[in-house]
């Protein structure tokens, strides 16, 4: 298959619903629309969305009956990035090889939309056109794993973890909620507004979204240390100078790799048990393992 036909195809998708649902405006606070806009739509692989959708087909629904659902998870995403970029937290300046949004507005207006886009994105997941509660179900499964026990829990473990030596069970438990949670809740919705969320569908879509986010950070762990800046779009050595301890700096970069590649198998194992047409999952989860940037 023409993995890269498949992720622009989904790519297009949203960034075009995006315009629709999230559209510019002239109003008088418009400057909070227009910072959040440049980070939702500067470039990303949209893999938070790709994978809901790629779910949602793979359990008999139409791949665009979760299009909204994606939406607003690619905002939650976002201003998740937008925050981390600020100098109270990872204080970097360049993101997807463009200045990061505090830089190119300011500080407060870079605030402002990150909290925009995490608000407007539950609004927009309220009103998806899916069953009532099909929604619900989706939304419960946004709300937990963005919240205080999954992303933004595991963001106030990072930025602990800078003033102490995690081992690798503290990093693994931070990595689950900094960035495996909103890949679970990807999978997971796919499947709920497809109409099948047996618990056993919904168990190896939460494998598979836990197995592939812990691979996805180990390599971003790699990619820190050895991607060239230019390709990786942001700085470099970056958890060096904020003095994080990562799988990089308790196994090396060999072991980490080899890590990253067994959840990346195990993550492949969970697709197996859901069964139908995984092809493109497979392309998917093989091409994070092997990515450069």
């Amino acid at each position: 298959m023409d993995l890269n036909a498949v992720l622009n195809d989904y790519k297009n998708q949203v960034e075009n619903r995006i315009n629709e649902l999230f559209p510019e405006s002239d109003v008088k606070y418009r400057s909070v629309i227009d910072a959040a806009r440049y980070s939702l739509l500067n470039g990303g692989k949209r893999i938070r969305p790709v994978i809901m959708m790629e779910f949602c087909r793979l359990c008999g629904g139409e791949p665009n009956v979760a299009l909204d659902f994606a939406v607003a998870l690619e905002m939650i995403h976002t201003y998740s990035l937008i925050h981390d970029d600020l100098p109270c937290m990872d204080n970097d300046d360049m993101r997807r090889g463009k200045p990061s949004c505090h830089k190119a507005f300011s500080e407060d207006v870079a605030l402002l939309s990150g909290d925009a886009l995490l608000t407007e994105a539950f609004f927009i997941a309220a009103n998806a056109p899916v069953a009532h509660d099909k929604s619900l179900k989706a939304i419960s499964y946004l709300s937990s794993n963005a919240g205080v026990h999954g992303m933004i829990g595991g963001q106030a473990l990072d930025l602990s973890f800078e003033r102490k030596n995690p081992d690798a069970v503290a990093l693994q438990d931070m990595y689950m909620r900094k960035t495996a949670a909103l890949l679970i809740a990807a999978a997971s919705i796919g499947c709920v507004v497809a109409g099948r969320d047996d618990e056993e569908t919904l168990k190896s879509a939460a494998k598979y979204g836990y197995n592939l986010g812990l691979a996805f950070q180990i390599i971003d762990d790699i990619l820190d240390v050895t991607a060239n800046e230019k390709v990786l779009g942001k700085p470099t050595h970056s958890d060096e100078k904020n003095n994080k301890t990562t799988f990089v700096t308790i196994f090396g970069l060999e072991k980490a790799f080899a890590i990253a590649a067994q959840l990346s198998n195990a993550a492949l194992d969970a697709l197996d048990e859901i069964g139908g047409d995984t092809e493109a999952l497979y392309e998917i989860t093989n091409y994070l393992l092997d990515r450069n940037s």
